[in-house]
């Protein structure tokens, strides 16, 4: 990402800005993960500056945390938060569309658009493509929220739908993708939201939320059961009683001081 003489410092920030947080959708930037600006300029072979302001705009939008000493840190959301960006981002739609009048404004020429990105999003979640899916399930809200008379109201649902995918991406790549943890609305609702039925849009959003309020509660559950202690299998027993019964070995010898 080599700046040419056409590129501005501001465009510069914002490719830097797009790449990183495509490697943390990619999950090439796990949670947890740290770097510093010199680090991110020299994989880059750019200048301090844009990468400092590329990822100060990314800690602003939730995705990393900065510390004055230790550089950043991708952004570890928990279930919990996951929970609470569902539950906001419900509230928000919901109450959009329950007087829609001067609040959204569907342009039937920006619709075409959103059921291709419906219809591919769909097709990369049943055929178990993540990086396409969410490349796609992006690309569908955003466009959607151009309907959002709002900008700042768009423009934090987009957000958290980013924020949500980072929470999600490294679980679904480690659990793997089926339909009780993805969701295949996307087409129902812009069908919905062509019709102007308020009520079908209420289903479907409400369909959307209560899946991913579902999957939270899973691995809550599952999280629990991972703490509880059970007991130990045969194998275990046997390991640790020829542990106990075996003579203790004698220490290494430390290094001489």
């Amino acid at each position: 990402m080599s700046p040419s003489g056409g590129v501005t410092r501001n465009t510069l920030r914002q490719q830097i800005a797009d790449a990183l947080r495509d490697e943390v959708l990619a999950g090439r930037l796990p949670p947890g993960r740290e770097f510093t600006v010199k680090q991110i300029a020299e994989q880059y072979g750019v200048s301090a500056t844009p990468v400092r302001e590329a990822l100060f705009d990314l800690s602003a939008q939730g995705l990393l945390a900065s510390d004055q000493h230790r550089g950043f840190q991708v952004r570890e959301f928990t279930v919990a938060d996951y929970r609470a960006m569902a539950e906001a981002r419900a509230l928000v739609v919901e109450g959009l569309f329950r007087d829609p009048v001067g609040t959204v404004a569907v342009r039937p020429e920006g619709l075409a658009s959103i059921r291709r990105r419906a219809a591919e999003a769909v097709r990369a979640a049943k055929g178990g493509d993540l990086d396409v899916l969410i490349g796609y399930d992006l690309r569908f809200w955003r466009e959607l929220g151009q309907f959002v008379l709002n900008p700042y109201i768009a423009d934090f649902l987009t957000r958290l739908r980013v924020q949500a995918w980072v929470f999600a991406v490294h679980r679904l790549r480690r659990d793997g993708m089926d339909e009780d943890v993805l969701w295949f609305g996307h087409e129902e609702l812009v069908e919905a939201i062509s019709r102007s039925d308020h009520e079908q849009v209420h289903a479907a959003m409400h369909s959307y939320y209560a899946h991913a309020l579902a999957w939270a509660d899973r691995l809550e559950a599952r999280a629990a059961e991972g703490d509880a202690p059970g007991p130990p299998d045969s194998s275990e027993a046997a390991e640790a009683a020829e542990a106990a019964a075996a003579p203790e070995a004698p220490e290494a010898p430390g290094p001489c001081a």
